[in-house]
């Protein structure tokens, strides 16, 4: 009989969280840190010293010998440089278990090899990571052993931005000044701290890790570069929700073991649209936590597969023409005392609070689409957005009908009377219970979507930090509130004024609310009609961070400096031309060294057959025919090939930058693309047994 777990037992077991430094630090510590933290004031090193001492002693107990700052550079991925608590050898050769309070709040690794676009210099090395106090330390068991991993932050030496999440801290603290603001305006005078709460879903694949390594597009690129699809995929929707297979099942139980000992609260699992495409849910947490727990997800998915003698795939199109994976970042805004300024009630026409919430991110999203769609951008999303499986790459906003009905009431008569009632499900079986039914439906094709007491956006990329979209959100939403105060501070008539401004603001950007069918080719006329920005491609998306529009409200509050946002600009310029090109040296490695020579050994298996047919007598029309064929599409495809080397080298040759990767999108992709076709069409007709590499339906239907 398998071991029964205790889920409520093992949770957290492994975090240094509140009701451990409760347990273990002096309560005049534990007072100090947790003010430290709801007042955002500096630690001084006593303090610093005592809780670093009862973090090693308790990480010690776990098993730790070594400790880390696990920090988030601008490479996509988090960064960690591993010290032991040893300290310096005493006489008698022994050594002491050291870990003091300086170490605790701040780390120099060398950030010269971190992507910092021009910010620093290749040899202005020095770095500093800083200790984020907010996001709980926690003991991380694995390979090494068990190491004390210490979210923080990473900055230049110069005090420039070079992570995610010094920005996504920045943004929450405005989000909080201005949303306490609007509060006070409402009458309420005992919320002190207004927080962005975040779930973020997370899509992957899984495939046997064996064939995984028969195939350097993945192994290189993450995604297939070639491959045909086999004869079924997921046109019978069978995979989704479907009965998981035990081999996923046992995967995915190690999977919430591991992360619920470190305190992410994975929720729900299932299997996904594609096949061998599933999905993991964890219950909200704050904005920050939520962006550590969500790596945390990502490391332990691609670690607990190789145990299970399989490989987690989290780019967001590994195979063609099945779904590719997103990240669904549902977000909402919370007061400390439970709050969500997101909850319409039950009659939101008279929650006028919440009207004035609701318009101010309406006006937000549409004033700062072109900003939002960016935050999602990423080579492998391009492949994804708009593409009929994921939101398309307009941004729009779903209301659902109830909201909806009350905005267009608002702006048709200026005043909202009555909300539409959700009613009861009739099913018409009289042995099923009635089921209370919601007032909306919900659209999977909307990227920017409300779903009861939040909002749901839908195009983030499944392996994306989810920090970039977040700092956009509560920077853009923080400065909707602040117009609104500015004008309802000044007010003679509060009443009066607000609810003009919740007219005014629903009038001129009801322009972003679509609740139909973000696929419909119609849609796409309707918003460009509208005016709504259609960027199709990252590398389009890019000049949206250093717009004067952007550079102004990133200023103001202090998130992003205009050099740090140039940076970044100049690093996904890089960073897409960097993808690309490695996809391509891939693609012309795989077809001259595998593909190609396997084609050629196979026209000589059928030219023989041909000549032994026509010597034996026979009619060799058929034989011929398919030598012909095979023939034809190998010389288109190294035509192709020569083509794709030819543009590659070109591309390599240019100067780094916008223009660079403009190239690459524009040109280099699509010469790649040009030299899939004839091989995915040979694959369709070579003998199996000759073809050198594990097809789609190997991958996808034998894990």
């Amino acid at each position: 009989m398998s071991e029964v777990m205790n889920v409520a037992a093992i949770f957290g077991e492994d975090v240094f969280n509140d009701t451990v430094m409760q347990e273990r630090l002096p309560k005049k510590v534990y007072k100090d840190l947790k003010k430290m933290i709801e007042e955002g004031k500096e630690l001084d090193l006593a303090t610093a010293d005592v809780i670093a001492h009862e973090m090693k002693e308790w990480a010690i107990e776990k098993g730790a010998t070594h400790y880390t700052h696990w920090f988030q550079p601008l490479t996509g991925v988090t960064a960690e440089k591993h010290d032991s608590f040893i300290s310096a050898p005493m006489p008698n050769g022994k050594v002491l278990m050291s870990f003091s309070g300086k170490e605790l709040i701040k780390g120099e690794p060398d950030a010269s090899s971190f992507p910092s676009g021009g910010l620093r210099a290749t040899f202005e090395a020095r770095g500093y990571t800083a200790w984020d106090c907010t996001s709980p330390a926690f003991v991380r068991h694995d390979a090494a052993g068990a190491t004390l991993c210490i979210p923080t932050a990473f900055c230049s030496y110069t005090g420039e931005a070079l992570d995610q999440k010094t920005p996504l801290l920045r943004s929450m603290q405005a989000i909080n000044e201005q949303s306490l603001r609007l509060l006070r305006l409402f009458g309420n005078t005992t919320a002190k701290k207004v927080t962005p709460s975040v779930g973020p879903e997370q899509e992957y694949f899984l495939v046997d890790a064996e064939k995984f390594m028969q195939r350097k597009d993945l192994i290189y690129t993450g995604r297939t570069l070639f491959g045909a699809m086999p004869p079924k995929g997921q046109e019978l929707d069978d995979h989704y929700f479907g009965t998981i297979r035990q081999r996923i099942a046992g995967f995915m139980k190690e999977v919430n073991e591991e992360l619920w000992k470190v305190g992410v609260t994975a929720k729900t699992q299932h299997n996904e649209v594609a096949p061998a495409q599933h999905e993991l849910a964890p219950i909200y947490a704050e904005c920050n936590v939520a962006v550590d727990h969500n790596h945390l997800v990502m490391q332990t998915l691609k670690r607990v597969a190789c145990k299970h003698g399989m490989k987690c795939l989290l780019h967001e199109k590994p195979f063609a023409g099945v779904n590719g994976s997103g990240k669904h970042n549902n977000w909402s805004i919370t007061t400390d005392d439970g709050k969500n300024l997101l909850d319409p009630g039950k009659t939101p026409h008279e929650n006028v609070q919440f009207l004035l919430v609701l318009t101010c991110i309406l006006k937000a999203v549409d004033e700062h689409a072109a900003l939002l769609r960016e935050s999602a951008a990423d080579p492998g999303n391009d492949h994804r957005l708009g593409a009929n499986e994921a939101p398309p790459a307009i941004i729009s906003i779903f209301l659902g009908e109830q909201l909806e009905d009350v905005i267009e009431q608002l702006i048709d008569t200026g005043e909202a009377t009555h909300s539409l009632k959700g009613g009861v499900l009739e099913t018409g079986v009289s042995t099923l219970p009635d089921v209370a039914k919601d007032a909306t439906d919900r659209n999977r094709t909307s990227p920017f979507a409300f779903t009861g007491n939040k909002f749901e956006f839908r195009m983030v990329g499944s392996r994306d930090s989810i920090a970039s979209p977040n700092v956009v959100l509560n920077t853009i939403v923080a400065e909707a509130f602040a117009e609104a105060c500015d004008v309802l501070e000044n007010a003679e008539d509060f009443d009066k004024a607000v609810h003009d401004l919740i007219k005014k603001y629903a009038t001129e950007h009801h322009r972003i609310v679509f609740n139909g069918d973000g696929y419909a080719d119609a849609w796409v006329e309707e918003a460009e009609r509208r005016g709504l920005p259609n960027i199709k491609s990252m590398v389009e998306s890019i000049s949206a961070l250093t717009t004067d529009k952007t550079i102004k409200l990133f200023e103001r509050f202090h998130v992003f400096t205009e050099a740090e946002l140039r940076s970044r600009a100049e690093i996904k310029y890089e960073n897409y031309a960097k993808v690309i090109n490695i996809e391509a040296k891939t693609m012309i490695d795989m077809a001259s060294k595998q593909i190609i020579p396997a084609i050629m050994k196979y026209t000589k298996t059928l030219a023989d057959t041909v000549i032994a047919v026509k010597e034996a007598g026979a009619d060799a029309s058929v034989q011929a025919e398919a030598l012909a064929e095979v023939s034809g599409l190998l010389k288109e495809a190294k035509e192709a090939l020569k083509a794709l080397e030819d543009i590659t080298e070109k591309a390599c040759a240019m100067e780094e930058g916008k223009e660079q990767a403009e190239f690459y999108k524009f040109d280099v992709f699509p010469a790649m693309e040009a030299l899939r076709a004839p091989v995915d069409k040979l694959e369709m007709i070579v003998d199996k047994e000759a073809w050198p590499m594990p097809s789609y339906g190997d991958l996808m239907f034998e894990v």
